[in-house]
């Protein structure tokens, strides 16, 4: 193999860029300076960002949209504020690179008390170890190129962040470098005796089943497992739910797609369906509290299958190294064929909660809700957009949108960590620059993260956000509503002056949303973001959501007297029992 010469820091680059990787989100800082320098004579846009933590939330969307992400900081005191937003990719597997300027070697190796530092010149790679699949410092000239290459088929192999930390006298070092291009790395090969005899059980188990269903999870969506989900879909006849990690994985108003599953507060028919599935095979998914209700899904294992990304679990038989994708294409090839009319199919075209085929006329002095708000959306939103929702209301409420077809669906369903959104939805418009974005995100989370607005606007990101003013924290309301739920209200449309550019609007009624949905439809010609703030009423939240709510005061022992107790309780089992086919829990969370 030949080699070439290059600087450490140009070789890392260009590896980023043959990856996949066209853009690098950061923030400056004296340490991190050198390699900065080289991003901008290289292939490798740099995306400044307000703060380090946004710029880990954009490498995160950014990589969930291009395969991969990445960004840099300066040691610790950047690093340190950008931990949080690659805890989230860890959490949710997602590809991001996190690139960190580091004090030079001599330092490294006689660790004076340097500005930055903490002492133990360590202490920063020992943190991000709990949060990346493997890390590196390229302190070594003669193994800088093989650590690169290792670290980053790591990043993509496991769907996972990794850490490269280049300390400031190693940027411009050079090294040998081998001539041929970055390759992804190969998919590994199942054990073919544990595949057939995974694929010869479940195929039993499929074959007496009079009420098999799937669940496709984010394995699939991370492992761009697609196109095999839906050979085996048309394989098959089967139906399919999804968890909220995995809404749109397919286009929605597929036939075998019946909703969403999420335990008991799923709709009654998707529920049932689900729960009294003779067969349930689950590809890949979390069965995180989020996903699962609280905890409230109830599977038969003696009837279930999980297929995980290198094992398969059938009934109590578990089968190492039987990888995802092989599972999935021996079992399109051997399954059979099922008639969908046999199967109890109610397609989700027909029975989701916000459907853009249900009429939806504007009552024009009518007070905003969040339940109208999203029934419109079902008729705003353009094929092939993508779709950014804040963890809480505005995510579980968008979860019950049935999507045009294309779109993607972001929410941290998982990680929750509030603000996310704001610098995802900057992530996706670098990301996706010719698709539509929309952000929904609450006051709360935006006061939190909102900075970035202005850089969504300083590179002429156009997405239409919708800013959810509910008074403060309405999800932290129905657990205990407490003064410490309560923010100082912005006037929030009037920071896009404030930030330089864009179109907003202030809407209060219907009437208002209608003005500002009409010319936000036209923003290819504003050629600008366009920011709606929506007013609602600060307890406007289904009853799924109160009753959540109270769970969680009773369980983290919120509740004062016996009396009171007593109330919630009752409140608690009428609300259960008013959930009805058009309702879909929200799950508490730190949002507001």
């Amino acid at each position: 193999m030949s080699v070439n010469k290059m600087t450490v820091a140009a070789f890392l680059l260009r590896r980023l860029k043959e990856a996949g990787c066209d853009d690098i989100f950061g923030v400056p800082g004296d340490f991190v300076l050198g390699f900065f320098n080289e991003i901008l004579t290289s292939e490798i846009r740099y995306i400044g960002t307000c703060n380090e933590l946004n710029a880990a939330y954009a490498a995160d969307c950014y990589a969930r949209i291009k395969g991969i992400g990445a960004l840099s900081t300066t040691y610790n005191v950047g690093e340190l504020s950008a931990i949080n937003g690659v805890a989230g990719s860890y959490a949710e597997s997602v590809p991001v690179v996190k690139i960190t300027g580091v004090p030079a070697t001599r330092f490294y190796r006689n660790q004076p008390l340097l500005h930055h530092t903490l002492g133990d010149y360590q202490a920063s790679l020992k943190m991000f170890s709990h949060v990346t699949v493997t890390q590196t410092i390229l302190d070594n000239a003669e193994t800088a190129a093989t650590e690169i290459d290792r670290v980053l088929t790591a990043c993509l192999k496991h769907s996972a962040p990794v850490y490269i930390g280049v300390p400031s006298d190693m940027v411009f070092t050079k090294i040998d470098v081998p001539s041929t291009p970055f390759t992804r790395p190969k998919l590994s090969k199942s054990d073919p005796g544990a595949l057939n005899e995974a694929i010869l059980e479940a195929l039993n188990l499929l074959h007496h089943a009079r009420r098999p269903i799937f669940i496709p999870g984010i394995e699939i969506i991370r492992h761009n497992l697609h196109k095999e989900f839906k050979d085996l879909l048309q394989a098959s006849g089967i139906p399919y739910a999804t968890m909220m990690l995995s809404k749109c994985i397919v286009d929605e108003d597929h036939p075998q797609f019946i909703g969403l599953y999420a335990g008991d507060r799923s709709r009654k028919y998707v529920r049932e369906r689900v729960e009294g599935s003779d067969c349930l095979m689950i590809f890949g998914e979390k069965l995180t509290d989020f996903n699962t209700g609280g905890f409230s899904a109830r599977m038969d294992w003696r009837s279930t299958i999980e297929v995980f990304y290198d094992t398969v679990r059938v009934m109590f038989h578990v089968y190492n190294n039987v990888y995802i994708h092989d599972f999935m294409r021996e079992l399109i090839q051997k399954i059979s064929f099922r008639q969908p009319s046999g199967l109890d199919i109610k397609k989700a075209t027909d029975g989701c909660v916000h459907r853009g085929i249900v009429p939806y006329d504007p009552v024009p002095d009518a007070a905003l809700t969040m339940n109208r708000v999203f029934h419109r959306m079902a008729h705003f939103f353009r094929e092939g957009s993508i779709v950014i929702a804040e963890t809480g209301a505005s995510l579980f409420s968008a979860a019950e949108v049935l999507m045009p077809k294309g779109t993607t669906f972001v929410g941290q369903t998982f990680y929750g960590s509030i603000g996310y959104t704001l610098g995802a939805c900057l992530g996706a418009c670098i990301a996706a620059p010719n698709r539509k974005v929309y952000l929904f995100i609450g006051d709360g989370s935006f006061q939190v993260t909102c900075q970035d607005l202005s850089t969504m606007i300083r590179y002429g990101c156009k997405p239409t956000v919708f800013l959810v003013n509910n008074d403060g924290y309405t999800i932290e309301r129905v657990i205990v509503d407490r003064i410490y739920n309560d923010i100082q209200p912005w006037k929030y449309h009037k920071l896009v002056d404030v930030f330089g550019g864009g179109r907003s609007f202030d809407c209060k009624t219907e009437k208002e949303l209608e003005e500002s949905l009409e010319i936000a439809a036209q923003d290819e010609n504003l050629n600008q973001l366009v920011f709606i703030e929506l007013h609602l009423d600060r307890f406007d939240c289904n009853d799924a959501l109160k009753r959540a709510g109270i769970a969680m005061a009773m369980n983290n022992r919120l509740l004062g007297d016996a009396g009171e107790k007593e109330e919630a309780q009752k409140l608690f089992e009428s609300l259960k029992s008013d959930l009805s086919e058009a309702s879909f829990s929200v799950m508490p969370s730190m949002d507001g």
